[in-house]
């Protein structure tokens, strides 16, 4: 019983950590699509603030505590690059396709995820966490039918095959992102990680940004609700970041990717909200579907823990009745061996 407990409290924070960090991301996204709006193109700029707030807060943890590295910088290295790529991909997207689009092909990072852990790191899934992850796919179409049923109009100035393009080399960035945070994560304690992946972050962007968007900067008009905007999407991304490192650890990646699929119903809700907007009936539907979807594979992720832990615990049972027995025969030779020496002595 104290088992189910505590698994069931597992569960219950694993969801709720995910559609944090599922609202994290809805928000910045939000923040970035009305950055594209008023004409501003820099998504490395953005990034590179979110990654500065990473190390100022980090980094001095790491420092504080003396201790080396546990896995090597130039690892670190590799996933914060990665990682940079698939944010500038993402952010650029908005430019040239619409938010329906990106948000459909957001949906192959998971594909990707389960290929990954499937070969990387030896991941097997049952047919039930299959499920679970076809059902969350289904309630974000839901969500795509209604977004599609709104009236709002695309921009015919965009070029929505290259945004596509962008979005799916963007997929493929981040589904190698998330496996390597994974892998530290659950090797290393989440500070490191957070820490080397801000300041790798800072390194890489500031590099890129005086190669590549140093005349996108310099064209920027610096007005109060501009500054907001990127505040507002630095401050989300990085509450994103912060909490990720905790999801991977207790669920995985395949998890945390299907938790994000909801971060576009909570920009539905932010329309809703604060700019009181109406949605159509769909979105509440997708939004059970998603829910129940994420419940499958959860539960079936914990169970399947559940007959691993019993199993361990067999095995250690098992282990033992060899030494029960060589205790009760030690016993038993001992008590001989003194009957003998009775027996000899009552002779004498």
């Amino acid at each position: 019983m104290e088992i189910k407990t505590k698994n069931a409290r597992g569960l219950l924070l694993v969801l709720f950590l995910g559609q944090l960090v599922a609202f994290s991301l809805a928000a910045g996204n939000f923040a970035s699509s009305l950055v594209a709006n008023l004409g501003v193109n820099a998504p490395l700029t953005q990034s590179f603030f979110v990654y500065l707030l990473l190390t100022l807060v980090y980094v001095p943890i790491l420092f504080h505590r003396r201790q080396k590295p546990r896995i090597p910088w130039y690892w670190y290295l590799a996933i914060a690059f990665i990682d940079v790529q698939g944010n500038y991909l993402f952010v650029e997207a908005y430019q040239y396709s619409s938010i329906t689009s990106i948000t459909l092909l957001d949906c192959w990072t998971v594909v990707w995820v389960i290929i990954l852990t499937w070969y990387i790191l030896g991941t097997r899934y049952s047919f039930w966490q299959f499920l679970g992850a076809g059902t969350c796919v289904a309630g974000l179409c839901l969500v795509l039918l209604s977004d599609a049923r709104s009236p709002d109009v695309q921009d015919p100035g965009k070029i929505p095959l290259l945004g596509d393009a962008l979005v799916i080399a963007g997929t493929i960035c981040y589904a190698f992102t998330n496996i390597g945070q994974e892998y530290c994560v659950k090797k290393n304690d989440r500070v490191e990680l957070v820490a080397m992946h801000g300041l790798c972050g800072v390194l890489v962007t500031a590099v890129q940004i005086f190669i590549f968007e140093r005349k996108n900067l310099e064209a920027v008009a610096w007005s109060p609700t501009m500054i907001s905007l990127f505040a507002g999407y630095a401050a989300a991304t990085f509450m994103f970041y912060n909490i990720t490192p905790f999801v991977l650890k207790m669920s995985g990646s395949t998890l945390f990717n299907l938790s994000l699929l909801t971060s576009d119903m909570w920009a539905v809700a932010i329309r809703v909200f604060l700019y009181q907007q109406k949605v159509n009936w769909l979105y509440y539907l997708a939004f059970t579907v998603v829910a129940i979807g994420l419940i499958i594979y959860s539960l079936n992720d914990i169970s399947s823990g559940d007959e691993t832990a019993e199993s361990t615990e067999a095995v250690a049972q098992y282990q033992q009745l060899p030494s029960e027995d060589n205790s009760k025969g030690s016993c038993s030779n001992l008590n001989g061996q003194e009957r003998k020496q009775q027996e000899e002595a009552h002779i004498c």
